[in-house]
Parts: C-alpha cells; sequence; structure tokens
C-alpha cells in the first residue's frame, strides 16, 4: 500500500466513525494509532460513554474479524485462550481455540477479572501467540486488544499489575461529551439508532490487506536522531523526576516512537515533529509512571507531572 492510499484509507475509516461516534475525535485518533502500530490500547472511562461501541464500529468499518469478552471474577485463562479437550470420537486431545484468536479482542471491564486470568493476556499481547500444554499457536495477523476499565470503581476489582500495563500502548482517556454532543446522542436513539450496528448504515472501507499495507507505511515514516533523543531524554526524566517514584523503561521509549509515526501518518506527513511526540506523551506515559504518595496528596495528577516534563526538556530544531 502506498502512502497516499493508506492516507485515504485512515480518512475513509475515520468518516464512517463519525457516523456512530460524536465528538471523540482524539479517541478514535489514539485507536487508531494503537491499530496501526500493532500495539494494544486501554481504554478508561465511566459507564456508558461509548467505549464498547466505537471497539464494534473500528472492527466493523475496517472488515476484520472481531470478539468480545465480558471478564468477571470467575473468568479463567482457558475461557479466553482456549484449552485442550478429549475429543472422544477421535479419542484424542484438540485444542479449542479462545476469543483471543481474533484480529482484533475487546476485554470488557478487566480489571474485573483476577490477576492469574488477566496474566493469560501477556503472551498473545507481547508475542502474538499463546502456549497451551508446552505448544505454541500464533494469533491471527493483525492482532490488537483493547481492554475498557471504569475508573472508580473498586469493590470487586482487580487492579492491573505493572507487567500487563506495560503491555498497552497507550492508556486512552475518555471524557464526557459536551452537552451539544450528548443532544445528538439523545436524537440518534430517539430516531432509532441501534447500537447492534445492524441498522446502522457504516461501511466496511477496507480489508485485513489494507491495514496490514497501513502498518507497513508506519515503519517508513522517517525520524531525525536529534527526534530519537529527544524522546529517549522525556523518559528519561521520569526516573528522575521527584513526584515520580518508578519511571518509564525503554518500552516506554519505543512505544513514544511508534505512536509518533502513527500520528505523523495520521497528519499526513512521512516525517515526525516534535508536536507529533508531545501529543504522544500523555497516553503512552500514564500509565507507565508511578507518583509518589506526596504527589496524590497535593492533588498531582500524572498527566500534569507529564506535561511538566516536556515543558524541561529542549526541543530540537
Amino acid at each position: 500500500m502506498g502512502e497516499v492510499k493508506a492516507k485515504e484509507f485512515i480518512n475513509s475509516i475515520k468518516q464512517e466513525l463519525r457516523k456512530v461516534i460524536v465528538e471523540q475525535e482524539e479517541v478514535m485518533d489514539q485507536m487508531l494509532i494503537c491499530i496501526l502500530t500493532k500495539g494494544h490500547g486501554l481504554l478508561e472511562g465511566v459507564p456508558g460513554l461509548g467505549k464498547t461501541l466505537l471497539v464494534k464500529s473500528l472492527a466493523k468499518t475496517i472488515g476484520i474479524d472481531f470478539k468480545r469478552v465480558q471478564f468477571t471474577p470467575d473468568l479463567m485463562p482457558s475461557d479466553i485462550t482456549g484449552a485442550r479437550i478429549y475429543n472422544t470420537k477421535e479419542k484424542e486431545f484438540e485444542f479449542i481455540k479462545g476469543p483471543v484468536f481474533t484480529n482484533l479482542l475487546l476485554g470488557d471491564e478487566i480489571n474485573r477479572t483476577p490477576p492469574k486470568t488477566q496474566a493469560g493476556l501477556l503472551e498473545a499481547m507481547e508475542e502474538g501467540r499463546v502456549t497451551i500444554d508446552g505448544e505454541s499457536y500464533k494469533l491471527s495477523q493483525p492482532f490488537v486488544a483493547f481492554a475498557t476499565q471504569n475508573p472508580i470503581e473498586y469493590e470487586g476489582t482487580y487492579p492491573l499489575p505493572e507487567a500487563l500495563l506495560d503491555r498497552f500502548l497507550m492508556k486512552i482517556y475518555i471524557a464526557y461529551p459536551s452537552m451539544a454532543a450528548e443532544v445528538t446522542v439523545v436524537k440518534r436513539y430517539h430516531e432509532g439508532f441501534d447500537k447492534t450496528l445492524e441498522n446502522v448504515c457504516i461501511q466496511q472501507v477496507g480489508s485485513k490487506e489494507d491495514l496490514l499495507g497501513c502498518q507497513q507505511e508506519v515503519e517508513k515514516v522517517i525520524v531525525e536522531n536529534s527526534l530519537i533523543e529527544y524522546m529517549v531524554q522525556i523518559i528519561n526524566n521520569t526516573r528522575e523526576f521527584p513526584f515520580i517514584e518508578i519511571g518509564s523503561s525503554p518500552r516506554g521509549s519505543i512505544a513514544l516512537l511508534q505512536a509518533s509515526k502513527a500520528n505523523a501518518l495520521l497528519k499526513e506527513r512521512d516525517f515526525v515533529i516534535p508536536e507529533d511526540i508531545k501529543e504522544m506523551a500523555c497516553p503512552i506515559l500514564r500509565h507507565r509512571i508511578i507518583l509518589k504518595p506526596e504527589a496524590y496528596v497535593e492533588g498531582v495528577k500524572t498527566d500534569d507531572v507529564i506535561h511538566e516534563i516536556l515543558s524541561n526538556v529542549k526541543v530540537p530544531r
């Protein structure tokens, strides 16, 4: 896929998503960046903001396989990855694939399932495969996982371990809509909008092959050495900033690089500029740093700290 065709494909996706989603341009861009970089996204927002609807719409628009898992306290790892079941007819064990064998996986309320089940996603997200009884099975490509979580509920939930959080390319915040946007949403439902998308005129604008082609175009985006040094300096500062207990690992540097390249492609450029890096810093880093207790006492938020770090790092010219 050429650069021009990739841009047309991306713009077509966003145009179709606007038929379903109102006023969430930044969220749509960040989700597309996850897909374009073969990354995974953690969607955080209160219930009822359309997180599930957005992921379903994205899969339908691109034309890729989609599966959804509702995470619950009694969910087992095999309910996600699959299991070897004894076939009485054939008198042998056969592997029954779980929902992780898809192109786009949505894990609803991932913090409602125990750590043992959460850990079942680690290998799939990092290596694109699952291992059952010592035998590995490759996942379909492309494979991208989106997980949702409610930031205000703590009873009956299990905080994600740092190892799993770090596997997510981005932590995407979904905020309340403006009054005008909410009026539009309510009017659509009044006129018969069906969130199952069965009566919505959302069109498939591409294919799995088009998406794979776009991912290849991201790899071709040019990044100057000075900008790579700028990214690494930002990450390094997260390890030294006074309010931060634990800073980002080198995986954060790589994630910032990939996301910045995809952001440049979304902006119809074949090269990265400092603004791409600044725009990606918060979603890339907000789940990769841990603030000190005194920061929370003083009401300091993670994004505030990231913006402060950006203001202290010299921008290359």
